[in-house]
């Protein structure tokens, strides 16, 4: 094979790994537990082959999974040439709250995974995952994510948040499938960060059960999903929540 049929294939890949600035309409679909998931339409800032980004009026964390709908070039499309909407798996690498003014707007960054997701992910669709390199036809192959990664070697907007060990005074409230109040407890946390925290708490709930957390000294009040319960070594019980409609608001605190 001569160098310039060599150099050609190797140029065709090159453009379809370069981003491309494109405003086409997309559908994200996400999960925030097995029976309740959500969607947004919203439109890309930008895409490749193998990945894209876009904006969301909600924060998703990274390292969850997604599912696009686009009309995306088929010269760009790694299955299903002829469909006129390409549906595909994506990991969340990036998720930045952009700067006051924009309405808690999120830029999202993706990498795309396939057609089909992780039967893990079908069983419990709160499983967080990690790139681990190139797959078939050059998408990503994924894991499951270890629980307290090493990510110093990550730029810092693409690290999971930092939790600070600070007591925050908020409410936790549980309501029924109409919104109507179930229990209510005033309690303290034990670490909160930008998409969760540990909570102090008596009140007896399941896991993956929804709640609202509300705190007046940040002016805020975000709907949450409990991710997990334990009891600590002073025998009192925690929960571990997710904010899953916005990030709290920590700006002054974080570094």
């Amino acid at each position: 094979m001569s160098t310039t049929d060599t150099a050609k294939p190797a140029s065709q890949e090159a453009r379809r790994i370069q981003r491309i600035a494109i405003t086409l309409p997309l559908k994200v679909e996400g999960k925030d537990s097995r029976a309740q998931g959500w969607e947004e339409v919203t439109r890309l800032k930008d895409i490749s082959a193998f990945g894209a980004g876009f904006t969301l009026k909600r924060p998703v964390k990274r390292g969850r999974l997604l599912l696009l709908t686009l009309p995306m070039p088929r010269k760009m499309r790694c299955f299903d040439y002829l469909d006129p909407q390409y549906r595909i798996w994506a990991i969340v690498r990036r998720c930045v709250r952009l700067e006051a003014g924009n309405g808690d707007t999120y830029l999202v960054g993706v990498a795309f995974i396939g057609r089909v997701p992780p039967k893990s992910y079908l069983e419990d669709p709160s499983v967080i995952y990690e790139v681990v390199d190139r797959g078939d036809k050059g998408l990503w192959r994924i894991e499951r994510a270890e629980p307290d990664p090493d990510e110093d070697h990550l730029p810092k907007e693409d690290r999971r948040h930092y939790r600070y060990d600070m007591p925050i005074n908020l409410s936790v409230e549980v309501v029924d499938e109409e919104g109507r109040l179930i229990k209510r407890e005033e309690t303290v946390t034990e670490n909160i960060s930008l998409s969760g925290a540990a909570v102090f708490s008596s009140i007896d709930i399941e896991v993956g059960s929804f709640i609202k957390i509300s705190c007046p000294q940040f002016n805020t009040s975000i709907k949450a999903v409990v991710r997990g319960k334990r009891i600590g070594p002073d025998g009192i019980p925690r929960l571990h929540v997710e904010f899953i409609d916005s990030y709290f608001p920590l700006e002054g605190i974080e570094s």
